[in-house]
This record gives C-alpha cells, sequence and structure tokens, in this order.
C-alpha cells in the first residue's frame, strides 16, 4: 500500500496520501494557497510512526482547490404528538476542498 498520514483538521481526523482531494471544514484560506497540517500517524514503506498527539517535525502540505462549498442539506424534523406542532430545520454545512502535495 502507498505512503500515508493522518492529519487532524478542525475536530475530525483524515487518511490522506500524496494526490488525495480531502473536504475539510471551511478554512479561512483563498483558493490556490497551501494549507500546513500536523500529522497524528505516518507510515513510509514499512515504518508506522505514531504521535502523542502529534509527531514533531512532521508535517502534510496541501493546495486549496476550492475555496468554499456546500455539503448537501441535513433535514431535522421535530413534531410533538397528538398537538399538531411541527419544526423542521435545514443546514448546509460549508467546506473547503484541499489536495495533498507533500507528505515530510
Amino acid at each position: 500500500m502507498n505512503d500515508y498520514a493522518v492529519i487532524i483538521s478542525g475536530s475530525k481526523q483524515y487518511k490522506v496520501s500524496i494526490g488525495d482531494t480531502i473536504k475539510t471544514e471551511k478554512l479561512n484560506i483563498e483558493k490556490g494557497g497551501e494549507v500546513i497540517f500536523s500529522a497524528s500517524m505516518t507510515k513510509k514503506g514499512d515504518a508506522i510512526t505514531i504521535g502523542s498527539p502529534i509527531i514533531e517535525n512532521t508535517n502534510v502540505k496541501g493546495i486549496v482547490v476550492k475555496e468554499e462549498g456546500k455539503a448537501k442539506k441535513v433535514i431535522a424534523f421535530k413534531m410533538k404528538r397528538r398537538k399538531g406542532e411541527r419544526k423542521r430545520i435545514g443546514h448546509r454545512q460549508r467546506f473547503s476542498e484541499i489536495k495533498i502535495t507533500e507528505i515530510s
């Protein structure tokens, strides 16, 4: 299998390798800008390195492909039985699309 790393962005972790495109929570960086993530785990060849919580001197670099997009709508529906009370709420999370260029 290819070399990969596990990065932390926002409150989520992503397993990435070079050339992957990921959708993260919205970052305030313009299209074409460079992003640097800290790695919490890497695999290069047979060597696996695990950090606690991150690995020192290891970075994952990426380029912003899409500055801002919106995910599919998530609908929350609340209802109280026998009362005729209904509430429908929709939410679309904003995201940034990032292409991984380097794991060092």
